[in-house]
């Protein structure tokens, strides 16, 4: 009797839910709802996008492809193809990729009067990984020089040498941020002149032990403050079944110790969830931030229903205590 009143109760529960989902637009399974993405036209494939914005006007976009794929816009929302940045190959990436002409995961920056971009070059599965470094006074295809690699893991590092991203701090300090899975995301600090590593140290700011230590993709932004770190958890690249999510944290420090808004520790698996698959949006992740003349840009790709890998652009606001909240 006990049994069949619960179903009764949890039955009625679920038609108020169903008639509130019915009524508001909203899906049984999306208990909070996140915004769908900002309206993007034209060239809108993406994998681990990262924008930057070009001094004389207008927005480069770089993603994971072969050569590594560019866009460009004049307006953030219509985007073109751009060519590669490495139209005639990299072969000094052959021993990551096994010969797979496809670079992963940009991180595309305006520093100096250029363009500087990182990159990796690694298999799926795979912790034979590197992290190399390229340049550009304009950004246009073909027009990008390799400057090296700057760091690179082996099966026996321990951790995954893919996903970087530049942070350049107030005082003109350069820090590189990345990692996937493994012992989780790391930092090291970067000479400022030649774009490589400024030390032999390895810092550890960011692990998961649950999930597969499904953690990845990390992005600092500095803003008032505070250095904030977004990043992925869960996991990527599996069409609608992805479960990517896109968490955040922050510290007064760009080393860390990084917390997410309950006090977790980021090191202990900490992270505030701020976009999560939703709406026929599918693993939105691989987070990058960058600012604009009208909100914080947060850029990052999702799958459909369908599968396909697309852009997602979203504005972040602030709380009065400064946490982001995607809109």
């Amino acid at each position: 009797m006990r049994s069949r009143v619960r179903k009764l109760l949890l039955a009625g529960v679920t038609g108020v839910v169903a008639v509130a989902a019915s009524v508001y637009g909203l899906t049984t399974a999306d208990a909070a709802t996140y915004p769908h993405p900002g309206v993007v036209t034209g060239s809108t494939a993406a994998h681990d996008p990262t924008i930057v914005k070009k001094p004389g006007g207008g927005y480069l976009l770089a993603a994971t492809g072969d050569g590594i794929t560019l866009k460009t816009s004049t307006d953030r929302t219509r985007f073109a193809d751009a060519g590669k940045a490495f139209p005639n190959g990299t072969p000094w990436a052959n021993a990551y990729t096994g010969g797979s002409a496809t670079l992963w995961a940009p991180d595309i920056s305006h520093r100096g009067g250029r363009y500087v971009m990182y990159y990796a070059a690694s298999a799926f599965g795979s912790s034979k990984s590197a992290i190399f470094m390229a340049t550009s006074t304009t950004g246009a295809a073909g027009t990008w020089t390799d400057r090296g690699k700057v760091i690179e893991s082996t099966a026996t590092s321990g951790w995954n040498a893919i996903d970087p991203n530049l942070t350049v701090t107030p005082s003109g300090e350069w820090w590189l941020t990345f990692g996937s899975f493994w012992s989780g995301i790391k930092m090291v600090k970067l000479n400022p002149s030649t774009g490589k590593r400024a030390d032999s140290t390895i810092r550890n700011i960011a692990e998961r032990f649950v999930n597969s230590k499904s953690v990845e993709a990390p992005h600092i932004f500095y803003r008032n403050g505070y250095y904030y770190l977004f990043m992925a958890f869960d996991l990527c690249c599996k069409g609608a079944s992805s479960t990517y999510r896109t968490m955040v944290a922050r510290s007064t420090s760009i080393t860390g110790p990084y917390k997410d808004r309950a006090g977790t520790l980021t090191t202990a698996g900490g992270g505030t969830e701020i976009l999560a698959s939703h709406d026929g949006i599918y693993g939105p992740g691989h987070p990058a931030v960058f600012t604009d003349s009208d909100a914080d840009v947060l850029v990052y790709h999702y799958y459909t229903s369908a599968g396909d890998a697309k852009l997602g652009i979203n504005l972040l606001s602030w709380s009065s205590s400064g946490w982001p909240t995607v809109y």
